[in-house]
């Protein structure tokens, strides 16, 4: 079983909501895994007539509706429908097809990820461990890559953690469509300064591409070294759960050279959350909160710290 603390904060651009991870059993191996392996398929701002078939498919085969489900998939012939249909016939020949698959597309992340789902629940661990670390290094620039990261880290915090910028997007922007603003944004990094390669960069780390996010983030600090926003963001670009280690060498001396930025304490506090050390990350929120109680930074530290006091973390 998967146990978390959802921490809810409210910041300019909207809702988000980060998981802590408080504790997660070691895998099961003692008895088959019950019920069917998830589906986890991403199609980022797509509004396809196919993107939203399949993301309904998706919701019933979740929702433990696999008869539903699979008419659906059938009716296409995408990586994403080949693997639905291949989990909607759980658990005859599921395994089979998805290493088949698998074959045929040596490089996809989005297929080992969902291969390791597959062998994971029949009990073949090793084998969906090395699925999964596959998948994080077929192609690290995507959504499939970071969720097979939260099962390679199950005692880190899920996902990665999203550089909160103490600014947000002008209105004329915020008003678009979300693949409009992903756009403008795209365009307004190349000419626009540090802040616009910022939160372009906030962009793709919500649509998952860490990578491309980091590589926004460095440029940032690049063209403003002075900037406690830029150069905190280049080190939250930086986190990756097979080495957290890099963000905190880059985060941690930010501290002497921004001694009242309060990005530098609150983003120190977030890492930490990831990795579970709770009474560092609370002293760090304090801290921010102390910095500006009224800010967005500071609400937000605020959210996160009434969020654990309530959760009974220590």
């Amino acid at each position: 079983m998967f146990f978390l603390v959802a921490l809810a904060a409210v910041v300019a651009s909207g809702v988000i909501v980060i998981g802590v991870l408080a504790t997660r059993s070691n895998v099961p191996t003692v008895k088959p895994r019950p019920g069917t392996p998830p589906l986890a398929l991403d199609f980022g701002l797509r509004t396809d007539t196919e993107a939203r078939a399949l993301e309904r498919a998706e919701t019933l085969y979740n929702n433990k509706k696999q008869k539903e489900a699979a008419p659906i998939f059938a009716r296409y012939h995408s990586l994403e429908a080949e693997i639905g249909s291949a989990f909607a016939a759980w658990p005859a020949d599921t395994v089979r097809r998805l290493q088949t698959l698998a074959a045929e597309h040596p490089r996809s992340s989005l297929i080992a990820l969902h291969l390791g789902f597959a062998l994971y629940w029949s009990r073949r661990d090793p084998e969906a461990v090395t699925a999964w670390r596959a998948a994080a290094k077929l192609q690290p620039d995507t959504p499939y890559a970071v969720r097979a990261g939260d099962f390679l880290h199950p005692r880190m915090g899920p996902e990665l953690p999203v550089f909160v910028p103490s600014f947000d997007a002008p209105a004329r922007i915020r008003l678009l469509s979300p693949a409009r603003q992903v756009a403008v944004l795209q365009q307004a990094a190349r000419s626009d300064g540090a802040d616009a390669k910022i939160l372009y960069g906030v962009a793709l780390q919500r649509l998952y591409h860490p990578v491309s996010a980091e590589r926004q983030f460095a440029a940032a600090a690049r063209e403003a070294p002075n900037d406690p926003e830029a150069r905190v963001a280049e080190a939250v670009g930086l986190f990756s759960k097979d080495n957290p280690s890099l963000a905190f060498s880059r985060l941690g001396p930010l501290v002497r050279v921004f001694p009242h930025a309060q990005t530098v304490r609150f983003h120190l506090g977030l890492l930490l959350l990831w990795l579970r050390e709770v009474p560092k990350a609370r002293e760090e929120l304090q801290k921010a909160r102390a910095e500006g109680p009224g800010t967005p930074l500071g609400k937000q530290a605020s959210a996160y710290l009434s969020a654990l006091e309530q959760a009974g973390t220590r």
